[in-house]
C-alpha cells in the first residue's frame, strides 16, 4: 500500500499563520535561517521572534504528521445464488472471478468478494446479507431471483426481499448495480409481466445502475450453458462479464464520486 502526507492540512493552516511561502517538511535548519533574518541589522523584535517560533511550531507539527493510505483498492460484493457461486464450474472461474479478471486487464484493480450460495431466493439473500456484508464492501451487485422463479414464488414477495435488500446496503452507504432476471413465458403471461416489472421498478424507486437482465446473450444458447441448460459454462460466464462490465464501471465511478 501506497502512502502521502496530509497536504491538505498544510494549504488549511499556512494560509492563516501567514506560512505558505514554507516548505511542508521544515527542518531545523531552516528554523535557525528563519531566526537569524529577523535580527537582520538590529532590528529584532518580538513580533519577529514570535513570528519565527509559530513558524517553526507549525512546521514541526506538519513535519510529524500521521501519513494516511492513498486509495484503497474498492471492494465489490457479488450476492446471487449459484450462477454467481459458480455451479458446476472448475475453481476460480466463477462470475466474480472472471469479472475481476477482465477488469485487471483493463488496468482497473478491484477486490471481488463471491457472496453466491446456490439454491437462493431473494429471501435467503436478505436473510445472510449482514454475515455477507462482514468485509465492509464499497459497492454491492446484485444477482437474485431466479430461484423465486423456479419456485414460482409470489413477485411482491421477490420485490420487497430486494427491497430490503437494497435498503439496508444503502444505510450501509453501499453503492448498488442491480441484475434483473426475467421470467420463463410457460410461467403464465401475467406472472412473467408482474415479475418482469420488478428490476426496473427498483431501480427507479433508488435511482441504482441496473443492468436488465444478468443472462442476455446467454440464456437457451446450448453452446454457453451447461448440460442442465440453466446455468452458463465458462464460455457463457465470459460473455456475463464482458457485457456487464461497463455497468460494473459505472458502479466504480461513482464510488469516487
Amino acid at each position: 500500500m501506497s502512502y502521502r502526507p496530509y497536504i491538505g492540512v498544510w494549504t488549511t493552516v499556512a494560509g492563516p499563520l501567514g506560512l505558505a511561502d514554507l516548505p511542508v517538511k521544515l527542518t531545523f535548519v531552516d528554523m535557525v535561517v528563519i531566526h537569524m533574518q529577523v535580527n537582520v541589522s538590529g532590528k529584532k523584535t518580538w513580533h519577529g521572534v514570535q513570528l519565527c517560533w509559530r513558524r517553526f511550531l507549525t512546521g514541526l507539527m506538519l513535519f510529524f504528521l500521521p501519513l494516511a493510505p492513498a486509495g484503497a483498492t474498492p471492494v465489490i460484493m457479488v450476492l446471487g445464488d449459484s450462477l454467481v457461486a459458480g455451479h458446476g464450474l472448475p475453481q476460480g472461474q466463477a462470475f466474480p472471478d472472471i469479472l475481476a479478471n477482465k477488469l485487471a486487464t483493463e488496468g482497473v484493480d478491484v477486490t471481488m468478494i463471491n457472496a453466491g450460495v446456490s439454491g437462493d431466493t431473494t429471501a435467503g439473500g436478505l436473510a445472510r446479507l449482514d454475515w455477507s456484508l462482514a468485509e465492509n464492501p464499497d459497492g454491492a451487485i446484485i444477482v437474485l431471483g431466479g430461484n423465486d422463479l423456479l419456485r414460482g414464488l409470489d413477485p411482491q414477495a421477490s420485490y420487497e426481499n430486494l427491497n430490503a435488500i437494497i435498503n439496508r446496503l444503502r444505510d450501509r452507504n453501499v453503492k448498488i448495480l442491480l441484475a434483473g432476471m426475467q421470467a420463463p413465458r410457460n410461467l403464465g403471461a401475467d406472472y412473467a409481466a408482474e415479475f418482469d416489472r420488478i428490476y426496473p421498478a427498483l431501480a427507479a424507486k433508488h435511482d441504482i445502475l441496473l443492468y436488465p437482465f444478468f443472462l442476455d446473450g446467454v440464456a437457451l444458447m446450448v453452446d454457453l450453458n451447461q448440460p442442465d441448460g440453466m446455468h452458463p459454462n465458462q464460455a457463457g460466464v465470459d460473455v456475463i462479464a464482458q457485457k456487464i462490465m461497463p455497468l460494473v464501471k459505472q458502479l466504480l465511478d461513482q464510488l469516487d464520486g
